[in-house]
């Protein structure tokens, strides 16, 4: 039962202080109030949520945290982590707050259950027939991250098994399961596109970015959009061919994951091309690469590539020259080689790009139009379609 005292404050006024002790359960909340009535409506109200918690066998909770919902969750989880958190990831979370709030969003904490994740993940796999499985993954995975430290963070009560069942449940259901890896690889003629596409750009208007060295760089060295805005002159070892990648990608951890990786030939030769005028090698902006990537694609009629794609066609490569898997590593950067036994089926069958003229061409970094006419041949703006 409740009680409530009657206490005189030091103005002379009367207030009243409910108490409800659970001794049983170790639980003890007060609160105080100006009239008797609104005490005794106070206390019968909480006295009633209490039992229903008890009837229902979940932990009793304040009123102050029973009233936080999972909305009020991700607004602490993005405002407090100290460890960056991805634009997309951000986009996701804020994207649950704003659209599926009577779904999951604005439901209490201590309310959700593995039924409530799960009957999210079905609404939000049939939304409009267009959801993805995977993508309904990627919901529910970041919002693992929130269950996961809610309780011990902020002493929110979101059930972790919850999630887990529920992932376990989705996953069994359909509702949810892994992309595919994309197999997309350029053409030889696709990339040489793109390069002259991107240098008569540059030529035309020479504060542009110099995307024909940045995509050249990305398909020899490996390296994600991201990771080569952060590559710095002070990291770059010409005389190892190596080079330290600031907070590489990791599933774990993404900040202070620094890893030094190799670098073949032709990334020395582009990053040689490239002006010191400051701290970064490539001192470009990632959307506005990724912008102009995309733009010049739709322009050229190269359907289904994406930046990443050049990645894949440079571990490919590796691995088509002979490179062992950890050889391999040593260049992507992977610290688990069985992220790499996707490219294993892959047969040693030399360098396809090992005379490609364009690394010739981009040894100089004053090409002008007239010298561009004069030193491609019609073969490279014009090439044979290779596969």
């Amino acid at each position: 039962m409740a009680t409530i005292a009657e206490r005189k404050r030091k103005n002379g006024t009367i207030s009243y202080l409910v108490q409800i002790i659970k001794r049983r359960y170790g639980h003890k909340e007060s609160r105080t109030f100006d009239s008797r009535r609104a005490a005794e409506a106070w206390a019968k109200k909480r006295e009633k949520e209490i039992q229903e918690d008890i009837d229902a066998g979940r932990p009793i909770v304040s009123q102050k945290i029973a009233q936080k919902t999972l909305g009020d969750a991700i607004d602490l989880y993005i405002a407090e982590s100290h460890q960056q958190i991805g634009k997309t990831k951000t986009q996701v979370l804020r994207t649950i707050q704003k659209d599926y709030g009577p779904d999951i969003a604005n439901v209490r904490c201590d309310l959700i259950t593995s039924k409530t994740i799960v009957d999210f993940a079905k609404k939000l796999h049939d939304r409009d027939g267009v959801t993805s499985a995977s993508t309904v993954l990627n919901y529910l995975s970041h919002l693992s991250s929130i269950f996961a430290i809610a309780r011990p963070a902020w002493n929110l009560p979101l059930d972790e098994k919850a999630m887990k069942d529920a992932m376990t449940a989705c996953k069994k259901m359909g509702y949810t399961k892994k992309s595919k890896s994309r197999t997309r690889r350029p053409s030889i003629d696709e990339v040489n596109r793109l390069m002259e596409y991107f240098l008569e750009k540059r030529i035309t208007r020479p504060n542009q970015n110099p995307m024909h060295k940045i995509i050249a760089f990305a398909l020899f060295s490996t390296r994600r959009q991201e990771e080569i805005t952060r590559l710095q002159w002070s990291d770059y070892d010409p005389n190892h061919k190596s080079i330290l990648v600031r907070d590489m990608k990791h599933p774990g951890e993404k900040i202070g994951n620094d890893v030094f990786v190799d670098l073949p030939d032709p990334c020395c030769v582009i990053i040689n091309t490239m002006p010191k005028t400051g701290t970064y090698i490539f001192p470009y902006g990632v959307d506005a690469i990724s912008a102009a990537f995309t733009r010049a694609c739709k322009f050229l009629e190269i359907s289904d590539l994406r930046f990443h794609d050049l990645r894949h066609e440079g571990i490919s490569r590796l691995i088509e020259m002979g490179y062992s898997i950890p050889h391999a590593a040593k260049v992507s950067g992977h610290k688990s080689w069985q992220s790499l036994q996707r490219y294993s089926h892959i047969n040693k069958t030399g360098d396809k790009w090992e005379n490609w003229q364009w690394i010739e061409k981009l040894k100089d970094p004053y090409l002008d139009k007239k010298a561009l006419k004069r030193t491609l041949t019609k073969s490279v703006i014009n090439p044979t379609p290779q596969k």
